[in-house]
């Protein structure tokens, strides 16, 4: 029997026209589950995308809040999520479900990370990268290739991005190309480099299609190259990717060395892409937070009310204040962001100054 959505008049309709999903198609996309990491630039696209595409169930992990200068990319927020103070996963996941209501979206305020995210990606066949640094992409590649699971990496900075479909067992993994993340200081980023809305959008949208090709089953026609495209120039590059030549191989789908997923690489401070904040979440410190509620919350917001230049702000999900030159964000989870400062033990001073060590 034909869903109902599938028919002429349908959501789906002329999607199912299309002779690779079809009905068939369109059926594997509703029982699929996906995990998208980050929703910030080419996250909301990557979820507006498959939310409206008819993916069955999206979780969408985000351990960021909304800003003004997020408007300009992030297509899924508006002035209105900023002055509720709402969370980036949960913004998105309010909009989305007035897109599509049969289309089950979970957001998780949450840093993905080595403890977490086996737990984030169970039930799930395929993970979108929408993060903004090595880092967790690494972390995504190693937990992809040790437990068998697609993923799309993407990247964009300016005009230009990156685009590559990882099938492990079938394809090269991003260590196979990227054995090491470039220094900080040779790396463009979005407070150097900027970023144009059009730039993200394809590379979203190539992400999107690439992963609907994966839950569709058509897994021949993904592309297996690494895909740049410079949407100012309109110049489009399909890159072969291989594995290393050396006798040892890749050190994570070779050596099946899964440092980042073990914990033995990484660090508990990132450095927020165009933001000026220090991201902490080291053991020390959400040791203190691991059972935080809105209580805890609450005390913490009253302990910043001494000390904050204007009223502290709260949610359900956070607290915010500014503090000399600094802002303060606490969330449930344990996790802080110290806005005015690049500096990792900078940043470290301030939230033991404030909050506590």
């Amino acid at each position: 029997m034909t869903h109902p959505a599938i028919l002429p008049d349908g959501r789906y309709a002329r999607q199912t026209l299309f002779e690779p999903i079809g009905e068939a198609g369109q059926e594997k996309l509703g029982a699929a589950s996906v995990l998208i990491v980050g929703c910030g630039a080419l996250g909301t696209v990557q979820a507006s995308t498959l939310v409206r595409a008819g993916v069955g169930s999206i979780r969408i992990c985000d351990r960021d809040y909304i800003e003004l200068n997020n408007l300009q990319r992030q297509v899924l927020f508006d002035e209105q999520d900023i002055e509720q103070n709402l969370p980036k996963a949960v913004a998105a996941a309010n909009k989305l479900s007035r897109v599509n209501s049969s289309v089950r979206v979970e957001p998780m305020v949450t840093d993905v990370n080595f403890k977490n995210i086996a737990r984030l990606a169970e039930g799930c066949d395929l993970i979108l990268d929408g993060t903004d640094n090595f880092e967790t992409r690494y972390l995504i590649n190693d937990f992809a290739i040790k437990e068998g699971v697609p993923w799309i990496y993407g990247a964009v900075i300016g005009a230009t991005g990156l685009v590559m479909p990882i099938l492990p067992g079938k394809t090269p993994c991003l260590r196979c190309v990227f054995e090491n993340a470039p220094p900080a200081e040779m790396s463009p980023t979005c407070d150097t480099a900027g970023v144009i809305g059009p730039a993200v959008n394809v590379v979203a949208s190539m992400q999107a299609v690439e992963a609907m090709k994966v839950l569709t089953g058509c897994d021949d026609d993904v592309i297996r190259k690494l895909i740049s495209i410079d949407v100012w120039s309109g110049r489009v590059v399909q890159l072969g990717v291989t594995k290393p030549e050396d006798a040892d191989g890749c050190i994570c789908c070779d050596r099946r060395q899964f440092e980042y997923l073990q914990g033995e690489a990484g660090s508990f401070t990132t450095t927020l892409c165009g933001r000026n904040a220090v991201q902490i979440s080291s053991p020390q410190i959400s040791s203190s937070l691991s059972h935080t509620d809105d209580t805890n919350l609450e005390a913490i917001a009253q302990k910043l009310e001494q000390v904050a230049s204007g009223d502290v702000k709260r949610s359900d999900y956070l607290v915010r204040a500014v503090v000399g030159e600094y802002e303060l964000t606490i969330f449930k989870d344990g996790r802080s962001i110290i806005k005015g400062t690049k500096n990792a033990d900078e940043a470290r001073s301030v939230y033991a100054k404030y909050i506590g060590s």
